[in-house]
């Protein structure tokens, strides 16, 4: 890979350098600092750089606001950041994955943690790839099958405090390091996302999450929050600042508002998506792998609602041709 790492202390990009030469294949370049890599980046457009290493904080301009800075360009919208530094606060665990890093390794690290987090990136990039391939492929043609498997996590861009699924993954092994004073998970799950799924192209179904995560982020405005695309339509969400919200009411803002955006497919026929929510669990006092099993427990609860309103309906319909 292709990495550029930005630490304003000369010693850790020495040690970078040893380090990044001992644990694979790859061709390591450095910054002093924000501003010098954003200049680089800029006299160099058609440098090509598979990973970031950022430390927070530097003067001029901290490793977050780089993060931010390049996540508003096309260019590297995508590309992986790990955060390498000793601030271990939550505030800045927060701020940072929220502006876009995808993992957080806190001073000092091993050399063996940072082999494993360079190959989580390669297997990262290798997956996204081939995945993008198969959405844009479909974009100007006029087949039905969709060729993006129903289960795969989609890389959501320009909708607030989304981040992608390994990052959320990341994010919530940071948090069970930390007080989870505050914190609860919950998640919304597309009714019908199998037929959604069978009958729109891989590019109409991109769309079809994006539009639905903006609208989900477009209610949660105001909150503090990151949001994920876990796949299977269902998105999973943490909160922050003690607010435990009311799922009904929060799921039938989201309908509503679901129900007055106008989308098609490209056949001009109007999609009308609507999402079941699970119910929100607290985090406080979890730590390790409790963590992960409540982002999963969120993730099913959303599901099992999605498969009880199904069921109901159905049993609705039944009981009608009954009577």
């Amino acid at each position: 890979m292709r990495i550029l790492a930005v630490d304003d202390d000369p010693i850790i990009l020495e040690l970078l350098c040893q380090f990044i030469e001992a644990v694979g294949d790859h061709n390591l370049s450095t910054a002093p600092s924000a501003i010098d890599a954003l200049e680089f980046l800029e006299s160099n457009p058609d440098d090509v750089f598979d990973c970031f290493l950022f430390d927070i904080q530097m003067p001029g301009m901290d490793g977050i606001d780089l993060t931010r800075k390049l996540r508003e360009t096309s260019r590297f919208a995508d590309t992986p950041v790990l955060m390498l530094t000793a601030m271990a606060e939550k505030r800045y665990i927060d701020n940072a994955f929220a502006a876009g890093a995808t993992d957080y390794v806190t001073k000092p690290f091993e050399v063996a943690e940072l082999k494993a987090r360079l190959n989580t990136v390669e297997g990262l990039l290798e997956a996204r790839q081939t995945r993008t391939k198969k959405i844009f492929a479909t974009q100007s043609l006029a087949e039905d099958v969709n060729t993006v498997e129903i289960y795969e996590p989609i890389s959501i861009y320009d909708v607030e405090n989304v981040i992608d699924y390994l990052a959320m993954e990341n994010y919530v092994a940071q948090l069970s390091k930390q007080s989870l004073f505050g914190s609860t998970t919950f998640a919304f799950t597309i009714r019908q996302i199998d037929a959604f799924h069978a009958g729109l192209s891989a590019f109409e179904f991109y769309s079809l999450i994006q539009d639905v995560a903006e609208i989900i982020s477009d209610t949660l405005v105001g909150r503090q929050y990151l949001m994920s695309y876990a796949g299977s339509g269902t998105f999973v969400c943490i909160t922050e600042s003690g607010w435990r919200p009311d799922m009904q009411q929060l799921m039938d803002a989201i309908n509503l508002s679901l129900a007055r955006t106008e989308l098609y497919n490209n056949a001009g026929q109007r999609l009308q998506p609507r999402v079941s929510a699970g119910g929100a669990i607290r985090l406080v006092w979890k730590t390790g792998n409790s963590v992960m099993e409540a982002l999963a427990a969120a993730h099913a609860s959303a599901e099992e609602a999605c498969v009880a309103f199904e069921k109901s309906q159905s049993n609705y319909f039944e009981l009608g041709q009954t009577a």
